[in-house]
């Protein structure tokens, strides 16, 4: 009775904090979808992320609400010892879960796969709208920055692109010199060929890559954390009358 009760009590308090997770992410997500210019402001050298080749505010609205929903559940249920809510808590990380791990193998084995897939919805995402959309060229910008690359692939990325139309150059990111960082302007395609500066996406893999102990123990943290919540919760759902 008395392990029943400690579970209880750390299964309120857990999902307490991944409510309260939701909630923040939920906003945040509102506010760059309202106004993305002035968190790229604040946020932005920070922000060298994968999540800068999706549209940031809908990831961020589309996560705090999986977090709010599963939040409110697992408190819920284990507050008012509900068998439904303690059985959808479950399913609903269950699910999570599975899809972590389909994506980490897809990731790890199927990296060319990933990356074609990411360039048919990324490349002419940037064809349409770099150099016209000011958040998506915001965003970019700041990741070209952060990463120290040019497009997803290179600097063909942006031939058709708004930008390229209107300025007949390519972004000064991709005819940056890799020793100082210093860009050589204008950036045409005669010094974008020469300086061969990397794609995002590679950037990217080569950055996890070189930290790959640290972005290991993390996805290891959270599964074994996801593991813990669904072993106690099921723990708690067969417990009760």
């Amino acid at each position: 009775m008395q392990c029943f009760s400690f579970l209880k009590t750390m299964m309120i308090l857990f999902n307490f904090l991944i409510f309260l997770c939701g909630v923040a992410l939920l906003a945040v997500g509102i506010w760059v979808s309202i106004d993305g210019s002035s968190f790229l402001k604040i946020f932005g050298p920070l922000s060298s992320s994968a999540m800068q080749f999706v549209n940031v505010g809908y990831f961020l609205i589309a996560a705090g609400a999986v977090l709010f929903a599963l939040g409110f559940l697992g408190c819920y249920g284990a507050q008012t010892e509900n068998k439904c809510a303690l059985m959808m808590f479950f399913l609903i990380l269950l699910l999570i879960f599975i899809a972590e791990v389909a994506a980490a193998v897809v990731a790890l084995v199927y990296t060319t796969m990933a990356e074609h897939f990411l360039t048919l919805l990324v490349v002419p995402a940037i064809k349409k709208d770099y150099g016209s959309q000011k958040d998506f060229t915001q965003v970019w910008n700041t990741t070209m920055e952060g990463l120290k690359c040019c497009g997803f692939n290179n600097y063909t990325d942006f031939e058709g692109s708004p930008y390229f139309m209107k300025n007949h150059t390519f972004p000064l990111y991709c005819c940056a010199d890799n020793g100082n960082g210093t860009a050589i302007e204008p950036c045409t395609e005669e010094k974008a060929k020469d300086k061969t500066v990397q794609g995002c996406f590679s950037q990217l893999l080569y950055d996890i890559r070189t930290n790959a102990a640290t972005v290991g123990g993390v996805a290891a943290g959270i599964g074994g954390l996801e593991l813990a919540a669904m072993i106690v919760s099921m723990y708690l759902y067969c417990n009760l009358k």
